[in-house]
């Protein structure tokens, strides 16, 4: 196993914190775990690769922000076949799919990103809790998941979403995401972005 860590300043706490690096040689990409402190209430958070033992808790995670915004739909997150098998649907086919710990081991946010097709993966289920809320964590999210997309030579970066989720919308498009129309989409989505990666 190879460690290194390095030091990233946040815009946002105004503090350094570490992102420790962890590579092994596994079927899947190399894991990355990421401490980050949270000045506000004194607790780390954890971002990591999912695996299919987290998949109970992503489906929480989903169920309670879908709850509070009001686009849970009628079967809550059951309809989202993709979580079946993170390995086979997503790291097997070039994609990822992250989740963020708390400091008591919770999973309180996630994030996926889906290949379509050769040139193009979708960025999915990035919610965070509302308790995980104001510390970076979507962007830092957000950041990895367009890392790993051209990493895996994605050309294109896709997203379906809400427009009551006015916070993600503004940080997708502070990321280059343009707003497209789409022919139908998904449920409880009623928008949809591409960004082309340069």
């Amino acid at each position: 196993m190879v460690c290194g860590v390095m030091t990233i300043t946040s815009p946002l706490w105004k503090l350094p914190f570490s992102v420790k690096l962890i590579a092994e040689d596994r079927d899947r990409k190399n894991e990355r775990i990421a401490m980050l402190p949270d000045a506000k209430a004194r607790m780390s958070f954890t971002i990591r690769l999912a695996a299919n033992d987290d998949i109970p808790a992503i489906r929480a995670v989903l169920v309670s922000v879908r709850s509070e915004y009001g686009v849970l739909g009628e079967i809550g997150a059951d309809d989202d076949d993709d979580l079946a098998d993170l390995e086979f649907n997503y790291f097997r086919r070039g994609g990822c799919f992250e989740v963020v710990e708390d400091a008591t081991n919770r999973i309180v946010g996630c994030a996926g990103l889906y290949p379509l097709n050769p040139c193009r993966a979708e960025l999915c289920k990035m919610y965070i809790e509302q308790s995980a809320r104001g510390r970076g964590l979507g962007k830092r999210l957000l950041e990895d998941l367009l890392e790993a997309a051209r990493a895996s030579g994605f050309r294109e970066v896709w997203l379906e979403t809400n427009s009551v989720l006015t916070k993600a919308i503004t940080l997708y498009m502070k990321y280059g995401f343009q707003p497209v129309d789409a022919d139908h989409h998904l449920q409880r989505c009623d928008v949809a972005y591409l960004l082309r990666l340069g």
